[in-house]
């Protein structure tokens, strides 16, 4: 029984310090977006029709709209069509 509450105190222990010593470098901000966060949006493909994450993406503004693209192998494909 001893064991097991030195064990749980030693656990709180090592869990408080790690907060303690990691609660400074969680405050910065990437890009806009909170540290640790992702940003996954999802986009369609116009021309291939594939879902991928936005931020993989090959950009094109096209008539005002920007569209984008899973390569740009598939950005020229829509641009000669």
């Amino acid at each position: 029984m001893k064991i097991l509450i030195l064990l749980l105190i030693g656990y709180l222990a090592y869990r408080s310090l790690k907060s303690w010593m990691l609660k400074g470098t969680q405050q910065h901000s990437m890009s806009g977006n909170a540290a640790g966060e992702i940003n996954d949006e999802m986009v369609k493909d116009p021309y291939c029709e594939v879902y991928f994450a936005k931020r993989d993406g090959v950009l094109l503004r096209h008539q005002g709209e920007d569209l984008y693209f899973c390569s740009e192998a598939c950005r020229d494909k829509f641009i000669e069509q």
